[in-house]
């Protein structure tokens, strides 16, 4: 995910430096836009050393002679490239113009120009934070829904004392995470996530296989790792960018089998998203088989039920989430597994159905519980999917913590 971070002129401006620092290790892409005032307290190589991204500092190039086509539009670029905007530290003369729509530098400009959350962390004099335009102001904003972190009490650069400090930069960096939907409520948790298909020979050059992407699991593994997780991803063979996780990469059930059996004692959580072969061919050719030898019988025999492996070695307090994708009878069949297999929550998807199921980036999902709970989800993007399961295995985590705790 990309995210702006707009530069004012203020003296907390330094601060902003470690606070990219900061949204760099939440995995985050950092694009700087500074101010012209903003660039009177911190250098822009600054940023540019800190990010390995060029700053943007001005609406046309650092000077006339270097404006073209491409400066001239590059605050749509941005802004239709980023997933939210933050503004840290925003003084008093940048809260007003965004108040009213002025948008007379880059910054000032992108804020009309994207549709992305904003947050907003005001630095500045008390008796300007406090001021009844900058508080009209700032109450304009909110309407609006942009995000405002309050700054805190304390000694000010000018020397007074009073509310009007950037507030820290843990609570930006949360209110930013928050916009995201990058809660880090998996933190110290370990998470074995499945995906993709498994790739069962024939011979040396066919194999038995089905449709399946990886798109699911490579979303839950992406969306683990950004709420705090570490995550394993074992994966059968995808066409897919794997998320900066530990990847362990298979081919065949047997070989997937042994990865997920090799990890499971490291796990607190285990989602099984694969679409695992249910067979494969009892012999392997050793040779490519020829159109000229004729007919030929392929006799098959099934490959190992690795979820319920996972259910009969789980650990007490572990967490196992099963997929069930099916063509009919989807929430029968998705609770005869979840009481079958002693899962504590299936994820039930009619493959057939339009935005749903293989290769496709959105998916449509009922989570079945063993209270005999079901909450169906509307057709969404399968990394939204994969945030709102993560928010019930959170929960799910949390009240099993509760209950041991009492």
């Amino acid at each position: 995910m990309r995210v702006a971070l707009g530069v004012t002129g203020g003296i907390a401006a330094y601060k902003s430096a470690e606070l990219l620092r900061l949204l760099e290790e939440r995995g985050l892409e950092v694009q700087v836009v500074m101010t012209a005032a903003a660039r009177e307290f911190v250098s822009p190589l600054t940023f540019a050393a800190l990010s390995g991204r060029k700053v943007i500092t001005g609406l046309f190039g650092p000077s006339a002679g270097d404006a073209n086509l491409e400066s001239a539009i590059e605050h749509i670029a941005v802004a239709q490239s980023i997933d939210a905007l933050v503004i840290a530290p925003a003084t008093a003369d940048v809260v007003a113009k965004i108040a009213h729509g002025l948008a007379d530098d880059f910054l000032t400009t992108l804020v009309l120009a994207t549709r992305v959350p904003i947050v907003v962390a005001p630095a500045m004099n008390v008796n300007m934070w406090e001021n009844a335009a900058t508080r009209d102001n700032l109450e304009v904003l909110r309407r609006r829904g942009i995000r405002i972190v309050e700054p805190e009490e304390g000694y000010l650069a000018c020397g007074m004392t009073g509310a009007g400090r950037l507030a820290s930069l843990e609570s930006i960096l949360d209110a930013v995470c928050g916009v995201l939907g990058m809660a880090d409520d998996l933190n110290g948790e370990t998470v074995l996530v499945t995906a993709g298909p498994t790739e069962e020979p024939i011979d040396p050059v066919r194999y038995l296989s089905n449709r399946s992407s990886g798109k699911m699991g490579y979303a839950i593994a992406e969306a683990g790792r950004r709420r705090g997780a570490r995550v394993i991803l074992v994966s059968g063979p995808t066409r897919l960018d794997p998320p900066a996780v530990t990847l362990l990469p298979v081919r065949t059930a047997e070989e997937m089998a042994a990865a997920v059996f090799e990890n499971l004692k490291d796990a607190s959580i285990v989602i099984m998203s694969a679409a695992v072969a249910d067979f494969r061919p009892v012999r392997v050719e050793s040779g490519k088989i020829k159109r000229n030898e004729g007919s030929r019988t392929l006799q098959l025999e099934p490959t190992e039920d690795i979820l319920a492996g996972v259910s009969r070695r789980r650990a007490p307090g572990q967490l196992v989430v099963g997929f069930a994708a099916e063509t009919d009878r989807l929430l029968e069949n998705a609770r005869a597994k979840l009481i079958a297999k002693q899962l504590d929550l299936v994820v039930a998807n009619d493959v057939t159905a339009e935005g749903a199921g293989f290769d496709v980036d959105t998916n449509i999902v009922t989570f079945v519980f063993p209270d005999g709970r079901t909450i169906p989800l509307e057709r969404m993007s399968k990394f939204d999917v994969a945030g709102r399961l993560l928010d019930e295995i959170a929960a799910l985590r949390k009240n099993r913590v509760a209950v041991h705790s009492a």
